[in-house]
């Protein structure tokens, strides 16, 4: 059995009595629905910035896709062979935050482990029910491929081990988060809110009265059709928040669920969470961050709480394999559980 919940989180709009609706414009990049709405401009305004966000978006999408010729799949072509490869500027730069982001994070979250991602069928829009052979995942995990064994001279990027493969996957959405709120901000817009399938950043307010965005955390196992929300919480001009789950890309076998979030110690998918949200305080990077800090969080399991406080996360909401819901206390000040009888557990 095969379920692929593309949409993260959902966007509520408070009701502002005599406040125009934000102009809302909807794509589908990076494998899953985008949603932009900007409040407090004309239409043709709006939309004209909203246009520049999408192709900007539509551009890093094709420029850094792992499994379909890029300049990513181009590289690692390049490092798979031995070869020095140069790349973009804009390329060599993003290779340098996300091995920091890596290292910070002690590699849980390392986007070098692209062929155990493929090896497990998830380079594909179309993820079958099938388990990869299982010496072939530990050969490769034994070559221990990693971000850190790129060597970025300038912008001729080189590998000492020929097994790592990039994945931007856990990185790219927040990268765009940032792009986008820059645009806006470059384009007159005061007041938006960039959702790209769950990995959200306000920027002011929805409404010249200054409601508050206010945006929904799915539940990893929701009752019903449409069910309710795990939390909600409103979200503050600049931050960012961000979830990941093993309910956005999984397959089942006999019962079992395996998801696209691989623990490159095992090289299997991460099973003891179920899901993970962050919430990132304005600031250079925060999008990226409530993208990619999520991960090594997610796939730590127990030690999630050590991990946070590792990556300086704040703000966390975890949901455990059992189902039980833990939060740090400057997460549960900020949402509203959704959800009847549901016990939250406090971690500080």
């Amino acid at each position: 059995m095969f379920r692929l919940l593309t949409l993260l989180a959902a966007v509520w709009l408070l009701a502002a009595c005599g406040q125009p609706a934000p102009w809302r414009q909807e794509s589908y990049v990076f494998g899953t629905r985008v949603e932009l709405l900007i409040a407090g401009l004309p239409e043709a305004q709006a939309r004209a910035a909203g246009d520049r966000v999408l192709r900007e978006f539509d551009r890093l999408h094709r420029s850094y896709h792992a499994w379909q010729p890029s300049e990513l799949s181009a590289l690692n072509d390049a490092i798979a062979a031995g070869r020095t490869h140069e790349v973009t500027a804009e390329f060599a730069a993003y290779i340098r935050e996300a091995q920091a982001v890596a290292a910070a994070g002690d590699h849980l979250f390392d986007p070098g482990i692209g062929r155990l991602i493929a090896l497990w069928g998830f380079h594909t829009d179309d993820i079958q029910a099938r388990l990869p052979d299982m010496a072939t995942v530990n050969v490769l995990v034994a070559q221990h491929p990693s971000i850190a064994d790129l060597r970025v001279d300038g912008n001729r990027v080189s590998s000492r081990n020929r097994s790592v493969a990039l994945d931007f996957g856990g990185y790219l959405k927040g990268v765009a988060l940032d792009r986008a709120a820059a645009s806006l901000k470059q384009d007159g817009v005061a007041n938006a809110l960039i959702n790209i399938g769950g990995n959200v950043m306000a920027l002011g307010t929805r409404d010249a009265a200054g409601t508050p965005w206010r945006v929904g955390i799915q539940h990893p196992r929701p009752q019903g059709v449409g069910g309710a929300p795990l939390a909600t919480l409103e979200l503050r001009d600049g931050e960012a928040i961000g979830t990941s789950g093993d309910y956005h890309r999984y397959f089942e076998v006999g019962g079992r669920r395996y998801c696209h979030l691989l623990d490159p110690r095992s090289g299997f998918p991460a099973d003891v969470t179920q899901a993970v949200t962050v919430l990132i305080a304005p600031g250079p990077g925060a999008g990226m961050r409530s993208d990619a800090l999520s991960k090594p969080i997610f796939i730590a399991g127990r030690e999630w709480r050590d991990m946070a406080k590792k990556l300086g996360v704040d703000a966390v909401l975890k949901v455990g394999a059992d189902g039980t819901a833990s939060a740090t206390p400057a997460m549960k000040a900020r949402i509203k559980i959704e959800v009847p009888d549901l016990q939250l557990e406090v971690s500080p």
